[in-house]
């Protein structure tokens, strides 16, 4: 029997599931208007492509993974960069949504920190705002995960509200009554949080709010170093 996922995971399911179509109506396709992200997330699918050139036992680079695929938006514009990938959503709703909108990807429920994702397989993992849903406790576990399922030489894309830390809990959104919490990092700390998961920074980018936002956007690609041991985790005295 599997465990019990934390109080986070089933808090942001509830949440999404309770708001997935007025979510998805509202952000139909959240690149489109976006050019510097959408650049982004293509330099990101060029990075896993040079990572692993095609030859004649591999037509194509290891599968991406897009962590926290919503609609199924992003997943697909990472199929027309031309990326093997799937989708995975902690809300069923939203996975049905991306079904349905993308019936030629796969999208699969599950959490980012406990992937059901064997060690070694993925050459990227993209996280586009899905990381600010993950309490402080519980974002080393994210990033141990993205670590285990990339093989040597994967990178990671992750992309979140930037600024001043800090918590704040939303009690409505789109008309519907949710508990979701949203966690604000710095570019800083996330990276260091990275280094601490035997992830390597490679670059950042922070852009100013655009439109209705009202933080900056931080982009952080990362790669996992090939022929590195796994960092051992802290070990705190009793």
């Amino acid at each position: 029997m599997s465990a019990e996922p934390p109080e986070f995971v089933r808090t942001t399911r509830a949440s999404y599931d309770t708001m997935a179509q007025a979510y998805a109506d509202r952000f139909p396709d959240s690149l489109a208007e976006q050019p510097l992200d959408r650049a982004l997330v293509k330099v990101f699918a060029d990075f896993v492509r040079a990572a692993f050139p095609a030859s004649p036992a591999s037509a194509a680079p290891p599968p991406v993974a897009d962590v926290g695929s919503g609609p199924g938006h992003v997943t697909a514009w990472l199929r027309e960069l031309g990326l093997p990938v799937f989708g995975v959503d902690v809300s069923p709703r939203m996975v049905a949504l991306a079904r349905r909108s993308h019936p030629g990807l796969r999208f699969h429920v599950g959490s980012m920190t406990s992937l059901d994702l064997p060690d070694e397989t993925l050459g990227g993992v993209l996280a586009l705002y899905s990381i600010i849903h993950v309490p402080d406790g519980h974002l080393a576990d994210a990033f141990a995960e993205f670590h285990r399922v990339l093989v040597p030489g994967g990178h990671v894309l992750l992309c979140f509200q930037a600024g001043k830390e800090g918590h704040v809990r939303l009690t409505e959104r789109f008309g519907h009554a949710i508990q979701l919490d949203y966690y604000w990092r710095t570019p800083e700390t996330v990276a260091d949080r990275l280094s601490a998961a035997g992830l390597r920074p490679r670059a950042r980018v922070l852009r100013e709010p655009l439109g209705e936002e009202t933080r900056p956007r931080a982009f952080l690609l990362a790669d996992k170093p090939a022929g590195e041991p796994a960092p051992r985790p802290a070990v705190t005295p009793t």
